[in-house]
């Protein structure tokens, strides 16, 4: 008898190393064990790297230690539909706990957990937006082995051009679009505006800001999830791939962040309350922007998006309403005085995004720290700036040395990070490319 895909499913989901979502489907007549906190899986589903290797012979997390089992406690604050489902489906994010009660030292959300606890502390509370930029593919990758923009949106299989903003690219996708909306919508998430980016098929959804760090990577999560959802619907893909194209724009996940007292006051309002703490807290994000860049771009490919001349930055700056800054500052007063945070493509965990920046934040909070002199729209970067790596190889070795790192993940999880992506690292590098071939082979 052939399954019946009409019936509603609830599914807990929870995070991995690489933002991937993994966990169980349930009927909904066995939803009572999702909210009673019965429901386990391999803590070591959180190891996993991005081939989905628990790399037991690196880690010493799975077979080595008979695989252990893990509780994913539900939260129920991210309890939303599931549009693309059945008519009542829904899904649950869930942080895995070991048997003993405690937090996974290797769960995103509790991660980020812990460094928004160290605000709570300080009697403030981080307020957190993101912007998030993807591609749309045709779906015949797989067959093709690379990503082809919209048949809509090309002549003659070439793309028509820049698309920054047009209109038209965005109305030639609008049915795909509009399910986006849709499904936004039915899962209650903050969405904001749509726009064209440079590339063909790409674009970027904002979401507004939130008083909830953990809600605020929660949504970014969710709405990765519906991209490639809705492109399903319309026979595409979605990508959220640093540097899908050579020739194209790479995809960015900028962060825009505020921090408020316990009375509600923005406290990064420069011109009504400490003009120095909008510098210090800049000044904190930037002394750690190298040591945490592995976090911020955490695969091969990620490095390709660093160009100069593009707007991912490759200095470690900051600037007063200048896009092509690491830190651009676009309100210095009032309740929007904010900071956003450019460094991340679209690869990064939100999660692990968030607790790196906000972590960062704190050290300007703790200490009165210099940005230094900023870059200036028209003119050169500042003598002596320091640079963003373009090497992942060095962002690993420059992560798992760092104390900030440690101090904000945790030892374990540093180690575990660093080591799984050294492997990568590894294997890209021994992986002879096409580039290669077509470069070389020819002439050596």
């Amino acid at each position: 008898m052939a399954p019946d895909n009409s019936l509603p499913r609830i599914e807990i989901l929870i995070v991995g190393m690489n933002g991937d979502l993994r966990g169980k489907r349930l009927p909904l007549d066995a939803a009572e064990k999702i909210w009673a906190g019965t429901v386990r899986l391999p803590t070591s589903t959180q190891s996993l790297d991005i081939w989905g290797d628990d790399n037991d012979d690196i880690t010493g997390l799975s077979l080595a230690l008979g695989d252990p089992d893990g509780t994913c406690m539900p939260d129920p604050r991210s309890h939303v539909a599931m549009p693309w489902a059945p008519e009542g489906s829904s899904q649950v994010l869930a942080t895995m706990h070991e048997l003993t009660g405690a937090a996974s030292f290797m769960d995103p959300r509790a991660i980020l957990a812990s460094v928004v606890a160290k605000f709570e502390a300080r009697g403030l509370k981080p307020v957190v937006a993101t912007e998030l930029e993807f591609y749309v593919v045709e779906d015949d990758w797989r067959e093709t082995g690379r990503p082809q923009p919209p048949a809509n949106l090309t002549y003659r299989n070439d793309p028509n051009g820049f698309q920054l903003y047009d209109m038209r690219a965005t109305d030639a996708l609008d049915d795909y679009l509009a399910t986006m909306r849709a499904y936004i919508e039915a899962m209650n998430l903050p969405g904001d505006a749509t726009t064209a980016e440079f590339g063909p098929g790409q674009f970027e959804i904002n979401l507004k800001h939130r008083a909830d760090a953990l809600a605020a990577a929660d949504d970014c999560l969710y709405l990765k999830r519906i991209a490639e959802q809705a492109a399903k619907r319309h026979g595409l893909k979605s990508t959220c791939m640093a540097k899908p194209y050579s020739e194209h724009a790479g995809s960015g996940l900028h962060v825009h962040a505020s921090i408020l007292d316990a009375q509600g006051r923005n406290i990064l309002d420069a011109g009504d309350g400490d003009p120095a703490l909008l510098r210090s807290v800049t000044a904190g994000m930037l002394a750690t922007m190298r040591e945490a860049q592995l976090i911020f771009a955490p695969h091969a490919n990620s490095y390709r998006r660093f160009q100069p001349g593009s707007f991912a930055p490759v200095d470690i700056d900051w600037g007063i309403g200048h896009r092509g800054t690491a830190i651009r500052i676009p309100e210095t007063a009032g309740p929007g005085a904010r900071i956003e945070h450019r460094v991340a493509g679209a690869d990064a965990n939100p999660y692990l995004l968030l607790a790196a920046i906000l972590g960062g934040m704190l050290l300007g909070l703790d200490d009165r720290l210099d940005p230094g002199p900023m870059t200036e729209p028209g003119k050169d970067v500042p003598p002596g700036t320091p640079r963003l790596t373009h090497d992942f190889l060095t962002a690993v070795e420059d992560f798992s040395a760092s104390a900030f790192i440690r101090d904000t993940f945790g030892t374990r999880y540093q180690k575990l990070f660093g080591d799984t992506k050294r492997k990568e690292a590894i294997a890209h590098l021994r992986t002879v490319s096409d580039f290669d071939y077509r470069t070389y082979l020819p002439r050596l």
